[in-house]
């Protein structure tokens, strides 16, 4: 029970108090078979949801970051970037957001954070922030987001 006490800690921690709310009981825990940490964590339908990373963040996936817009919209929608609908189709493929292509971006961006990338109101890929909110709204060019996992990367 206490490793599921420290990523609901973590998630909380990245994304806002209470986001742990959005992750399903009954999650699986992966732990390594050499070291016995935390590797990644899955739903009941083995689907994963995030891994842990070796600084102690978390990695989302795409599946996660749906369940947490769908619980708390307008709280999660600080930690996200929302892109053009004429991007969001290369950023489903896994390609990096530019700083042209971004229409809003949450207040809770920071340099070196895990965001989702939404599009219309849904989430179309996750990534690692390479730039802060509001460096990423002041320029024109560059990449904002490195993209990891884009909704056509996973089949869906």
């Amino acid at each position: 029970m206490r490793e599921i006490s420290k990523v609901r800690h973590t998630i909380d921690a990245q994304f806002g108090r209470g986001a742990h709310r959005s992750v399903p009981a009954g999650v699986i825990i992966e732990r390594s078979r050499r070291t016995g940490r935390i590797r990644g964590i899955r739903d009941g339908s083995q689907n994963l949801l995030c891994t842990l990373r070796p600084d102690g963040g978390l990695a989302i996936t795409t599946r996660l970051a749906e369940m947490m817009l769908a619980r708390r919209p307008t709280a999660f929608a600080s930690y996200c970037v929302e892109v053009s609908p004429d991007a969001a189709p290369f950023v489903e493929e896994g390609r990096s957001v530019f700083c042209r292509h971004v229409v809003r971006c949450g207040r809770n961006v920071r340099a070196s954070s895990d965001v989702p990338v939404t599009c219309g109101g849904r989430v179309i890929a996750v990534g690692r922030a390479l730039l802060s909110c509001e460096i990423m709204s002041d320029m024109g060019r560059g990449v904002a987001v490195k993209v990891r996992d884009g909704l056509k990367g996973r089949g869906g």
